[in-house]
């Protein structure tokens, strides 16, 4: 009788201290897990399933050496779109001829208000304006071959082109222009153009109907047989 309460008393002292021991395990569980369930709070396990979404995070300081792969294109296309008519021209050129592409931005960005840019084009025209382009073409020097189109904004270029014309010297270059409207041509901008960059050879431009903008593909192969530059 004696054995059998000493084995009880033994087994009462070793459940207390397992119990013991629970208790300090779960006082020294770090803040994180215990709000892990807490409304808007965010777990550490929460954080890393973001950062899965968009790849493996990097560094800041992998970031910060990474260089871009440099282009081994000889030309480029430049183009300012409004109503995205010049921009299906432009890309249907720098697929068939493998270019570089650098769209026009406004720094101030027009009105999508058609009328409302109407009466803007004419007073920049007035004006002799000079809008600012957001952003900037490195190393054009690399080019042969720059394409630059626009559409035709009272029987000349958006004066936001002069304002590319400006910036960069083309000398040396061939520079061929393209062009979308809804009848007018390219009005006398090739002319133009050729004063603007007197030491640019500049090829016969193509002008693109407005209803013929969303499927320019044989209009722009045959253009660019025409002026020698197809690939």
């Amino acid at each position: 009788m004696k054995k059998l309460i000493e084995i009880l008393t033994a087994l009462a002292l070793l459940f207390s201290f397992a119990a013991c021991s629970n208790n300090t395990t779960n006082e020294g569980s770090s803040p994180a897990s215990q709000q892990s369930n807490t409304p808007g709070s965010t777990s550490a396990e929460e954080s890393n399933i973001q950062n899965d979404s968009s790849g493996p995070a990097e560094s800041s300081e992998q970031n910060a050496s990474f260089t871009p792969t440099e282009t081994e294109s000889k030309s480029l296309v430049v183009y300012f779109s409004w109503s995205g008519n010049t921009e299906h021209v432009a890309k249907s050129i720098q697929r068939q001829t493998d270019s570089d592409i650098f769209e026009i931005v406004p720094a101030t960005s027009y009105s999508d208000d058609y009328d409302s840019v109407v009466d803007l084009a004419q007073k920049e025209q007035r004006n002799n304006a000079r809008p600012a382009i957001s952003g900037r073409i490195e190393r054009m020097e690399q080019y042969d071959v720059i394409y630059v189109g626009f559409p035709n904004w009272w029987g000349d270029m958006p004066m936001i082109l002069y304002t590319f014309f400006d910036t960069y010297d083309l000398s040396g270059k061939t520079v061929a222009l393209f062009c979308t409207s809804g009848g007018s041509g390219l009005s006398n901008t090739v002319n133009e153009v050729k004063s603007l960059e007197p030491n640019a050879a500049v090829t016969e431009g193509l002008h693109i109907g407005s209803g013929s903008s969303s499927n320019p593909d044989k209009e722009v192969s045959e253009w660019l047989n025409d002026i020698g530059l197809a690939k």
